[in-house]
């Protein structure tokens, strides 16, 4: 499993290029060469590009899914909608599809946000907003999600 950190900017080019930043290339290198997916993402108007090794843990867990159960299968259909498989071009670009750019309104300036094995590909705009939220309080998010650990670490701290 790849675990990815950073935030990055860039300008996606009129025909949806996008040059991805040397720091963030610089940790993707042990999987450019297998390529990745490109999806919709399901909470948020933003795409998700995944390493095709991550795809492939997640693919496996849907390919579970029993397919004579109605709600199994429209979740699948849903999930997939709009996947792509992409590469980076010599340059070392991304193409975003025009449907995806549709999806996530990308026009212009763009944020590629590590999301621990994947990353968010935002339009820059969408992106500060979701982020800047003044309705979502992050200290109790943080504590709903991450307050349940019990275990306690070398230090005494959890």
């Amino acid at each position: 499993m790849i675990n990815l950190t950073g935030t990055y900017e860039g300008k996606a080019d009129a025909k949806g290029r996008l040059l991805l930043a040397a720091a963030l290339k610089k940790q993707l290198a042990p999987v450019l060469q297998d390529g990745f997916v490109l999806k919709r993402s399901v909470f948020q108007q933003c795409l998700e590009l995944y390493p095709m090794a991550e795809w492939n843990i997640l693919m496996a867990k849907v390919n579970k899914l029993n397919r004579f159960v109605k709600k199994n299968n429209d979740f699948i259909r849903r999930f997939t909608a709009g996947v792509k498989v992409v590469e980076l071009d010599a340059s070392g670009r991304l193409l975003i599809p025009k449907d995806l750019q549709g999806f996530a309104e990308i026009t212009k300036n763009v944020v590629l946000a590590s999301s621990v094995n994947i990353i968010e590909v935002w339009d820059k705009e969408k992106y500060e907003n979701v982020i800047n939220d003044l309705t979502v309080d992050f200290a109790d998010l943080a504590e709903d999600v991450m307050g349940n650990e019990t275990e306690i670490d070398i230090d005494g701290l959890s």
